[in-house]
């Protein structure tokens, strides 16, 4: 049987040891975690919505190659 005062019924000792406090605060603190966790909600991936997949744009057909005007000849200083 779980005590949470740590005292075992009808053992006629009701008073607070050491052990018996450091239960009591270790439920108090276990309560708080908990309660934490439920407002916080789960961590991680679980629990939250998937991500809608970004869908990527057909193709396009390149844009077409400019005319070829000929070859540029530029004047070089000597």
């Amino acid at each position: 049987m779980i005590s949470i005062a740590g005292v075992e019924p009808n053992s006629g000792n009701a008073g607070m040891t050491s052990h018996s406090l450091a239960n009591v605060l270790g439920w108090i603190v276990l309560l708080v975690v908990l309660a934490a966790a439920v407002f916080y909600g789960p961590l991680g991936q679980f629990g939250k919505p998937k991500q809608p997949v970004a869908v990527a744009p057909a193709q396009t057909a390149p844009a077409p190659a400019p005319a070829v005007k000929g070859p540029v000849i530029k004047e070089v200083p000597n």
